[in-house]
């Protein structure tokens, strides 16, 4: 007997399909840089290594609102009939969390480094405003909010992985394959 295949559905369009698995590939390098360089002792690799988590923390920020306007023009593909209601407010629910989050952690890290005195030049090239004036105190506060935030982005995307899997591995419904690129047969 031949296995049954997923149920045909609808598909995210490949400009969100791209955006996602860029966010999502920057996300997954810059969670463990942030933590492989806060414990590192001051050194010039320590500031390097901060330079290119700001930059690639502010990209990840305009490509989470590049996205978000890609969202908002084009509406996501329904999910399959067969995912429960529960299942489907759930998922909702979690996109809307993942997308403050993309937002907040980037612009949390901002202000971080403002509240620090330290400016963020996006690339080594165009200087950024500073969100805050320098206060060690708020910069105190500011680095265990950006902690916290990714903390709970990280056990997040691990739902989110884990739901993605469910319904692949355990479900077959095709709901991963809504964000996967279409392979030919």
């Amino acid at each position: 007997m031949k296995p049954s295949s997923p149920p045909k559905v609808a598909r995210y369009t490949l400009p969100a399909q791209a955006l996602h698995w860029l966010i999502a590939l920057l996300i997954f390098g810059l969670f463990p840089l942030g933590l492989y360089m806060h414990g590192l002792p001051l050194s010039v690799l320590k500031i390097e290594l901060y330079s290119w988590h700001k930059w690639f923390g502010i990209t990840v920020l305009l490509l989470v609102v590049l996205r978000i306007g890609w969202r908002l023009t084009h509406r996501p593909p329904p999910l399959p009939e067969l995912v429960p209601r529960w299942q489907q407010a759930a998922a909702a629910l979690m996109h809307e969390l993942l997308y403050v989050l993309m937002l907040f952690i980037p612009l949390s890290g901002w202000a971080l480094s403002s509240a620090a005195g330290v400016p963020v030049v996006w690339w080594g090239v165009l200087p950024l405003p500073s969100l805050l004036p320098a206060n060690k105190d708020a910069a105190h506060l500011l680095l265990l909010v950006h902690a916290t935030l990714n903390y709970t982005l990280a056990a997040l995307v691990a739902l989110h992985v884990a739901a993605a899997l469910k319904h692949q591995f355990i479900d077959r419904d095709g709901v991963l394959s809504r964000m996967l690129p279409k392979l030919r047969s």
